[in-house]
């Protein structure tokens, strides 16, 4: 199975390592699920976790472009041929759904489901962490 990572939940694994999101970046790489990742992707993530107020205390910037690197060396590289926007209300949720449609991701796994309530009709659902990590339980 195939998963897109929105940056929601990078973000979360970095402020605590209790929750869902922490749990199944640490699970990576698994032999049941691999991430897709687009440069645009990417880019958002090192955009977004390097700003000082999403790093662990005691890390900096370095550190987590060196943990963005190993994210990218294990993940299914995705190249874009076709854009989907405008299809969400935000620009940056378009370009997570056109990662995951291109790649044939089965969901998007994000802390704001709401935000991406029409994956469905392109055939990717929207799912919490938590509720990842349960499907993946469940799932024989």
């Amino acid at each position: 199975m195939r998963i897109t990572i929105d940056t929601s939940v990078l973000v979360a694994a970095t402020r605590s390592r209790l929750g869902a999101s922490f749990q199944l970046i640490s699970m990576l790489p698994h032999p049941r699920f691999d991430i897709a990742l687009t440069v645009a992707l990417y880019t958002e993530w090192q955009a977004v976790l390097t700003r000082s107020e999403h790093l662990p205390p005691g890390s900096n910037a370095d550190e987590a472009l060196e943990f963005l690197r190993y994210l990218a060396s294990i993940a299914h590289l995705q190249d874009v041929h076709f854009l989907w926007r405008p299809f969400l209300r935000d620009p940056d949720d378009d370009m997570v759904l056109e990662a995951a449609v291109a790649s044939g991701s089965s969901h998007i796994v994000t802390h704001n489901v709401k935000d991406f309530r029409r994956t469905r009709e392109l055939k990717v659902q929207a799912i919490t962490p938590a509720d990842f990590l349960t499907l993946l339980r469940s799932a024989p």
